[in-house]
């Protein structure tokens, strides 16, 4: 379909509360989305390659550390800013995003929040120029949901750290040129640090035989006795809180992109509702099609609601980890939902390459397990209202 003849569903004119920044923003984003993502996404996709001609566009919109001041080479922009950027990229491809969001919410975020002052200023402008690219290594072969249990660890040896451990399933990490890893003294303390390309012992495989996010370049972070110089701690915070603040802001961006995920079936499915004949008449005139569409338009009506909301406290200051975790766990199986109830609506055209339903869906049975599980999501909302953690 003519990616120029998208509609985005706006049925409580959000439109009109956003900043004529935000439009600016958003449109501009939309516009590059149409012209530089979708004419080639599903090739990708199909052929399990990461487009990296993408990234120079990515920079350009801003969506590379869009919340880090201008003065570190960012964007200076606002979080409904940084939502609509990742909306918009996610209408594209989840694994586009996940690029996206990886760069700015885990790589750039630590590096200003928690970083030295000679640090910022090397790293963040080239990586908001896309000069460098990021990768963030916290999950583990054997600790997933639990990342405090982690195994990876870092000695002092006196004038550097050696650093011995890994990490799976790290978005960017096959073309990364720095990863912010976390890993624990010899106390047992978390800690951040800054892990170069060609440091000797420092490698990082790609993970293949993907069948989702496969225009998204995946992979493992391995440290055999990986050489860490003193300059590279992250020394303005360490314990495990350290790195979940950042994968709040993460979480945050994957709550408005599931919902650009969700507007492109939505719209793929009522065109095609539109155009496509049966008995006499368009398919969209029968009462079951026209239920699912009424129930997916309310659906993603509900998560843009949600996600504003939640840009607006976090502009000030006053959004919470459960409320991201909200957010990001409704939004995620609202878009799943909506791609397979799109899906049916195409009938089999809608498992065809022709199409985006499929590849969105089996992106989003990704983004409903990154940043936290679906049930992990669910039990931190569970302990914030009753006070009791379920999950230790």
């Amino acid at each position: 379909m003519d990616p120029k003849a998208f509609s985005a569903p706006d049925y409580y004119l959000l439109d009109d509360v956003l900043s004529s920044e935000h439009i600016m923003v958003r449109d501009a984003a939309r516009s590059w989305v149409n012209k530089a993502i979708i004419p080639i996404i599903d090739e990708h996709a199909q052929n399990a390659t990461f487009p990296k001609q993408v990234i120079g566009g990515l920079a350009e919109i801003g969506a590379f550390g869009p919340m880090i001041p201008e003065n570190y080479g960012g964007a200076g922009l606002d979080y409904i800013s940084y939502g609509l950027l990742m909306q918009e990229i996610e209408r594209g491809d989840s694994g586009i995003r996940s690029t996206a969001s990886v760069q700015s919410s885990l790589v750039m975020y630590p590096i200003y929040a928690y970083g030295t002052e000679a640090q910022k200023k090397h790293f963040l402008p080239k990586l908001a120029s896309g000069e460098y690219m990021g990768a963030f290594g916290l999950t583990e072969p054997n600790h997933g949901s639990n990342p405090g249990g982690m195994e990876t660890k870092f000695k002092d040896q006196g004038d550097h750290y050696l650093l011995n451990g890994a990490k799976m399933w790290i978005s960017n990490a096959p073309f990364a040129d720095v990863a912010v890893v976390w890993a624990k003294d010899e106390n047992g303390r978390i800690h951040g640090l800054l892990v170069e390309r060609g440091m000797e012992g420092f490698t990082t495989p790609e993970t293949h035989n993907k069948w989702s996010l496969r225009a998204s370049a995946t992979g493992e972070l391995h440290f055999d006795n990986v050489k860490i110089p003193k300059k590279n701690l992250l020394p303005g915070k360490n314990g495990l809180s350290a790195p979940l603040h950042c994968l709040d802001s993460a979480r945050y961006g994957i709550s408005w992109g599931a919902i650009g995920a969700a507007m492109d079936c939505y719209d793929t499915a009522l065109r095609y509702a539109k155009e496509r004949m049966q008995f006499g008449k368009p398919i969209a005139a029968f009462q079951l099609q026209q239920k699912k569409l009424a129930e997916m338009v309310t659906e993603i009506t509900k998560a843009q609601l949600l996600a504003h909301r939640l840009g607006q406290l976090k502009n000030k200051g006053k959004a919470s980890s459960a409320m991201i975790s909200m957010a990001k766990r409704n939004n995620v199986a609202m878009a799943l939902q909506v791609a397979r109830e799109s899906r049916q609506i195409l009938g089999a055209m809608g498992i065809s390459g022709e199409f985006s339903i499929m590849r969105h869906m089996m992106n989003l049975e990704s983004v409903v397990t990154y940043e936290g599980t679906h049930d992990i999501h669910l039990l931190i909302t569970g302990a914030d209202i009753t006070g009791i953690p379920a999950f230790k």
